[in-house]
């Protein structure tokens, strides 16, 4: 629910918020002030909000990093459905917040960024289904299914149970602490989401943590 802490935890893991007490261990090391930008460097934040600015694709891409090459840039754009946009806009700049881009495509455009950094190892998604349509939804997920193939962790916070239900593990998160959780094993996603669903109403109607 709205206020059990989701946005909060992305913030600690993430070192954008240091905790008061306890510790964050993250790749082996433990998250302290002195380690943030090395641990941060090997995560990439995906939000509701992907951060289109004014500009070429390219420099959305980038976000003005060098050392990227132009053939890996559009393979990221490629892989993630996005080299007929390249095609169709040439070299006009898109506009300030994505204008010019479906939903779906400037949050495809911010997953970009993530496929030029290798060494993002983890992928912290704070809701970011909440602003697309269906399709656009569909899409997303099965591109997180992907990434997650090729390696890299995504942690995904959401109020969506179709979202949720793609997961391989699941945590319902209450008050700050951890209600419950369940792991996909064998089970397809509509399966996992009977079960989310069922752990969804004990929560919402007051029930204590079971097995």
């Amino acid at each position: 629910p709205s206020g059990a802490g989701k946005t909060t935890i992305l913030s600690l893991i993430a070192g954008l918020t240091m905790p008061k007490a306890g510790r964050i261990e993250i790749f082996g090391q433990e998250l302290r002030p002195e380690t943030v930008l090395p641990l941060r460097a090997r995560m990439a934040w995906i939000g509701q909000n992907p951060h289109i600015f004014a500009g070429s694709l390219a420099a959305n891409v980038t976000l003005g990093r060098s050392g990227i090459d132009d053939d890996t840039i559009a393979r990221a754009l490629a892989a993630l459905r996005l080299d007929h946009v390249a095609r169709a806009r040439g070299s006009a700049p898109i506009g300030e917040g994505g204008a010019g881009l479906s939903g779906g495509e400037a949050l495809r455009l911010a997953l970009a960024r993530i496929a030029v950094t290798p060494q993002a190892e983890l992928i912290l998604a704070d809701e970011p289904t909440g602003a697309l349509d269906s399709k656009a939804t569909d899409s997303l997920l099965t591109l997180f299914s992907q990434i997650n193939k090729e390696g890299q962790t995504v942690l995904m916070v959401t109020h969506s149970t179709k979202a949720a239900s793609h997961a391989n593990r699941v945590l319902f998160i209450k008050d700050g602490e951890v209600f419950h959780q369940l792991y996909r094993g064998s089970m397809s996603n509509e399966q996992l989401y009977a079960k989310i669903s069922e752990t969804l109403t004990v929560l919402t109607t007051g029930g204590e943590n079971y097995e």
